[in-house]
Parts: C-alpha cells; structure tokens; sequence
C-alpha cells in the first residue's frame, strides 16, 4: 500500500455533509474536498449514508451497493468502505423505529431486554449494509445539568456497564459493531457544560468513568471505541496514550478499533489548542491511537499533504493503524463481499420493533408519587388532558432520534412511522370518556396565553392528566440534548405555574414528566399543594404514550426505578448518590444536598417486603460472595420488583461511598407469593482504588442491606473481610449474577 492509500482507509467521507447542523462545530468544520477525490484511493468509512437527511432507504442502499461495488473495482486495492450510523435510540434513519432513551433503559434495570432491543436495531442496520454503530454511550451521569444526560443510562457506573453491555452484545449478535463512547470522562465536565474540562483525580477516574467501558471491553468484547471531547488534568482524551493505548489495549486487552468523535482530532487544534496545526494534531491523535478519523479526514488527510516529514514520522502509527482497521473489515466480511443484490425490502418499524419498545417503555416510567389516585379504578367522565407535551409526538423521543436530530432540519417531512401522542393514547385507552385538551403554555418561554383555559377546563373535569417536561434537541434548538446545558434545574418556562394553578383548582391531577433529564420537583412531591401522582418518563419512544397510558389505566404496573437521583436544586449539583460521609448532608454545612427522591426510588401498584438477608460472617478478601434475601408480595396483585443490593464499606484506607449497588434482580411476584433472590458478588464488585491507585478488595466489616432505594435498609447484615489486601489480577468476573428461587403463592383473600 502506498501512504496515501494508507491513509485513505483512516478517514471518513461526509457525502450528504449539507447545511443542517448534527454535529458539534459542523459549520466550522465542513469538509471542502470533493467525493470524487476523496475516494480516488479508497475509504475508510463512510459517514452517516442514511442518517444526514430523510433518504427512502430501499433507494439508498441501491446507491450505497453501486457504490461499493465500484471501490471494489475502480480502486487500485478493491476495498470496501465500512458504513456508520448513530443507533442510539434505534437507527438515525427515515422511518426506523424509534426506543426509549438511554435514560429509560437505565430505569428498566432491565440489561436482557435492552440486549434484544439492540439485536432488532441491529438486524435492521445489517440489512441496510451498515457495519458499525455509534453507540451505547457508557458515560456516567455526575451532573443533571449536562445536556447530554438523556443520552446516559444512570449515574452508577455498575449499571451503566451491566446495561451498557448488554447492548453491545445484541447489536453485534446481528454481525453490526458496536461503538463505546465517549472515552472517557466527558459527562464530569466543569459544571455541566458540553466540552469544558474535567477535573476529576486520578481515582474518580479508575473508579467511576473507567469501569462501564472496562466491562464492555473484557466481557461484551465491544469492537469499536469513541475517544471522548473530554480533557482530564489538562490532556484532551484524543492525545491520550495512558489512556487509549496503556490501558485500553495493552492492559484491558482491547484489539478492536479506536475511531475519533467527530472533528476531535481537528479540536486538538482548534479547542484545546495542544497543537499549532492540524498536521501536528494528527500526529498527536495517531500517537495516542486513534486509528480513524471521522466525520472526514480533516486532519489525517492534512499530514499526508505536508512537507512529508510529518508523515514520515507518522507513518508507524499509520501502518498501525491501517492493520487494525483492514483487520476490521475482514471480520466483517468486507473484503470479500461483491455487493451484487441490494435489499429490496426492509421492515424499518415492524410489529417485533414496536412490541419491544413498548415493553421497554412499560418497565422504564417510574411513579414517583401517588396519593391512591392510580390506577384509575374506573374511567372518567371527563379527562383533562393539559401541558405542551400531551399532543406531540416529539416530545417522547431523545435527542439522537431521527425525529428530533434530523428531521427537525425538514419541517413537514413525515416520520415515516407512527408516533401516538399521549393524547392519542388515553382517548384509545379510555375511550368512553371525554377528553378535553389544552396546551396551557409552551414547553419553553413566559407566555401564559393558555392558562384560562387550561384552568377552566381541568375545573370542569374528574381528574386531569397534565404532560410537561422537555423538547429534546441539538445546540439550543430544545431544552435538553447536546449542547443543551442548563443553569438551572427548574422545568423550563412557566410549566411548573400551570401545573401549581392547576393542582389549586381541587381537581385531581396526574402530572406526567416528560424528560431527558430529572428536575428539581420537590414542589410536587413534597409540597402542601401538590398533583395526586407524578409519573416521570425519559423519553420513552414511538410506543412511550401507549406505555403511560397503559399504567394510568391499570392495565399496566409501573416497575421503573430511578436511574439517578431526583435532585433538590441546581445549587446542590454535582450530586450523586455515590458519595462519601462528607459529600452529602452533614452537620457542618447547613446546604441540603439530599434528594428529593433517591437513587434506586420507584413506587408500584402492590407492595413489597425484603427479609432475611443473609451473608457468610466472615470471608476472604479474594472470595466470591454469596447473598441471599427473601422478597414478598405483600399486596392485592401481580407486580415487579427491582431488588437491590447495597454494600458500604467504612474504614478503608481512602474513603468511600455511604452506598453503593453491587447487585439487582428484576423480579415479578403474584400476589402473596415469595421468592429468595440469590447473588453471587464477585470480589469487583468491593473493589476500589487504594491509595497506591491499586484496584483492590481491603480487609474490614461492610455492611450489606436490601432495600426500595439506595436510602432505605430494610433488611441489613454484616460481613467481615479477613485476610491481606487482594489486589485484582484483570482476570476476575465483573459482574453479580442472580438466581430467583419460588418458593411460595399465597392469593390475598
């Protein structure tokens, strides 16, 4: 291979790059070259064929296999271009399904139907001629205020690995690899703004980012990373050797691909500013092992067209490089693919799409309050259905859905797809009431112009039904998505007015939250004046609206739990529940950080009771741990339960958090029947970084309890660790696993 063919298959190539903004900086960043001339020896990748703007995707592929076909034969090598696409939500493409968020999927505490989730997403990109996938985002959530919270699974790092991976192992079931982003630590940015620097130790870093993309890598054998827009201490994550090369390949084992966020390698130059050129960003970026450049190769294409030393000295990392990525292509089954017969027909939203989302949806709406109002025992007379939410279908989808990222830019496009709103899917769940509606306000802004009638309408109503929240988008366009950070945790506009009017007319209201983020809602979960029930629902996708229609009505059991705590102020963030004894409420500060609801939270319609936790009393630092603990249906019908387990370990050489997950279980229970859940807890999952920054398990007591959330003890015991540290070899499980024996059914009654 010469250089330049070399470096032609470590780019990408933007073909439909146009005017509409889907990515950070991409107006600044615009690629100039021709396609023509871009491909003349080849391509690495081609970015985003389908994702950029609503294409028929039968007639796309048709262009994407003629175009193959002739890097196949019109190239001097004959090497296909590897296809990419944002998967997030479901394919970023006209008329794919769209799923729950992120968010939502970490409120299911549910990793085994996510994993078929991203099997279906994969099925579909394989059969349009997509080979990777630009997700899932294993990002820990540290502050709320972030935009891109929507787009993370839960502010505990083993949920977000354990569900994360998950993910991963669906999509590349169906032969499509999946992408770890954003490596790492680009969710603890400086106050939650979108690229600013993080400042987290050396620990924060081992303990908290690192773990998710650990296990993804060593136990979900993900192919493709992302490095993150991050810099930790002052070093960007794309020139990172530590991290990309020291730790990801040589210590984890890591022999897949390092692909760049789109425009980072360029960013070295132009953001962080750790390099004069774009040449010499390159250089840095293929050091530290990025192999390919994408959105377009910018960069790498820059260093090729210098005065050659720069390449010269490069060229090492780019036959690195290269091999990686021809020893991506062969595993893929490109290099002897012929592309002779594009799909003629693809079911983009079939009924086992739309059968999984609105699963996935069920389990992921938490109900945060309820006075006995739900489930509604009977229907209504009169539904009044309230707030900018409850007739648009856009707010029940993500940022990095088709919808609210792409199609945005193409008013009076269709979906291409059904999206009921939730005023679609109460008339059809209640379809002998009357139901009356009314915006009331906008989702954003300080025009009251619908108040009256909001008002009258829910005074002449038997309850109203009041749907409020978000409208995800991209850089300023929405209240929460990418570039969407916040100052404040407050509902956006004068929602949080129309709800507080409404609730003082005595009219029962059920508040529903349609977010990407959680806000501060202590005013209707712990106030005086306050709805009979809140639902709180990340953005649950196409079939969300029929999901909460469905728990209102009773037909359905909430089961979501919170993936991140509920938060009392935009002042007390940064917030997590993994926190030390002084990271929280104390007495020597007088500033209430505590939640308004915990981490692990969720209300159903039965009750539970956890009993007889039982731990050995004594046992090795090395040792795989077995707890077991009866759980109870202590209620009138059928539910689920999300059991959790927590440890705390005090006393330790460095401090550590009041609570921490190491286990949970999904389980359903009839009424009065019993079950004993069983875990078996790898020493990882007590592991930490001691002060030598070595991960591992360290002598002492720690205490073990089950309970509704993070905050409640219900059933507790008591272990003592014995013996020397044990320093963890690499080579250990990373994962609890649960067994759920029946024991007995006894119906109430």
């Amino acid at each position: 291979m010469t250089l330049p063919e070399k470096v032609a298959q470590l780019v990408g190539f933007w073909v439909d790059q146009g005017s509409e903004i889907v990515a950070p900086m991409q107006g600044e960043m615009a690629v100039s070259s021709r396609y023509e001339d871009a491909t003349v020896h080849g391509i690495g990748h081609l970015t985003r064929v389908y994702g950029t703007r609503p294409v028929d995707p039968i007639e796309r592929a048709g262009w994407l296999w003629a175009e193959q076909r002739r890097l196949v034969e019109q190239t001097r090598l004959g090497i296909p271009a590897l296809v990419h696409e944002e998967c997030l939500t479901g394919l970023a493409a006209w008329k794919a399904a769209t799923f729950p968020t992120p968010l939502a999927w970490g409120a299911s505490f549910d990793p085994g139907l996510v994993e078929t989730m991203a099997a279906s997403i994969g099925d579909t990109m394989h059969q349009l001629g997509i080979h990777q996938g630009l997700a899932p985002v294993l990002d820990v959530i540290r502050d709320p205020r972030w935009g891109r919270v929507d787009e993370c699974i839960s502010e505990d790092p083993y949920v977000v690995g354990d569900i994360g991976t998950a993910y991963v192992r669906g999509l590349q079931s169906e032969g499509v690899h999946a992408t770890l982003k954003h490596f790492t630590g680009y969710s603890g940015s400086q106050a939650g703004r979108n690229h600013a620097p993080n400042h987290a130790g050396k620990r924060e870093v081992a303990d908290v980012f690192l773990p998710p993309f650990e296990m993804a890598v060593k136990q979900g054998h993900v192919r493709s990373v992302m490095n993150s827009y991050a810099e930790i201490d002052g070093v960007p994550m794309a020139a990172s050797v530590e991290l990309l090369t020291e730790l990801l390949r040589d210590t984890w084992g890591f022999d897949g691909v390092v692909v760049a966020d789109y425009f980072a390698v360029a960013f070295l130059q132009t953001m962080h500013r750790v390099a004069p050129t774009t040449s010499a960003a390159a250089e840095l970026a293929l050091a530290a092992g990025i192999d390919v450049e994408l959105p377009s190769g910018d960069a790498y294409v820059e260093l090729l067209a210098g005065d050659g030393e720069a390449a010269k000295r490069a060229e090492p990392f780019i036959d690195r490089a290269v091999l990686r990525v021809l020893a991506q292509k062969e595993e893929l089954g490109l290099l002897d693919a012929r592309f002779d017969a594009p799909p003629t027909a693809i079911e983009m939203d079939s009924p086992r799409h739309r059968a999984i989302a609105l699963s996935l949806a069920e389990e992921s709406i938490i109900l945060l309050s309820n006075n006995g109002i739900l489930p509604l025992a009977s229907a209504p007379g009169t539904i009044a259905l309230i707030g900018p939410n409850m007739d648009d279908s856009s707010a029940l989808m993500g940022c990095y859905s088709f919808a609210n990222h792409v199609l945005a830019h193409h008013p009076g496009t269709p979906y291409g797809f059904s999206v009921p709103t939730v005023a679609d899917a109460l008339r059809a769940q209640f379809p002998s009431s009357n139901v009356v509606t009314a915006a009331g306000c906008d989702v954003e802004g300080d025009d009251r112009f619908g108040f009256a009638e909001a008002i009258a309408a829910t005074q002449a109503a038997d309850v109203a039904v009041v749907a409020v929240g978000d409208r995800a988008g991209l850089f300023g366009r929405g209240t929460v998505g990418e570039g969407n950070d916040v100052a404040t945790l407050n509902l956006p506009g004068v929602q949080r007015e129309l709800v507080l009017e409404l609730c003082a007319t005595g009219t029962p209201v059920i508040l529903i939250m349609l977010t990407g983020r959680p806000y501060a809602l202590d005013w209707a979960l712990d106030a005086q004046t306050m709805p009979a029930a809140v639902l709180q629902s990340f953005f649950p996708g196409e079939e969300g609206a029929a999901a909460l229609a469905a728990i209102i009505s009773g037909a359905t059991a909430p089961s979501g739990r919170l993936p991140v705590s509920m938060p009392r102020a935009a002042g007390a963030q940064p917030y997590y529940y993994l926190h030390p004894v002084l990271g929280g409420n104390s007495e020597v500060t007088s500033a209430d950080s505590n939640p308004v609801r915990p981490f692990g939270f969720g209300l159903t319609y039965t009750t539970f009771e956890h009993s007889d936790l039982e731990v050995p009393a004594i046992a090795a630092t090395h040792e795989t741990l077995e707890a077991s603990v009866t759980v109870t249906n202590t209620g009138d019908r059928a539910g689920t339960d999300v059991v959790q387990l927590y440890t705390a370990q005090p006393y330790r050489s460095v401090t550590r958090p009041v609570a921490q997950l190491v286990a949970y279980e999904r389980v359903n229970l009839e009424p009065g029947e019993s079950v004993t859940v069983t875990f078996s807890v790898p020493p990882t999952r007590l592991a930490f970084s001691d002060k030598e920054y070595r991960r591992v398990v360290e002598p002492g007591p720690v205490e073990w309890w089950v309970g509704p959330s993070c905050e409640e003890k219900e059933t507790t015991a008591e272990l003592i660790l014995s013996g020397a540290p044990y320093e963890l070899t690499g080579d250990e499980a990373l994962f609890s696993l649960a067994t759920v024996s029946r024991t007995s059914v006894v119906v109430p009654g």
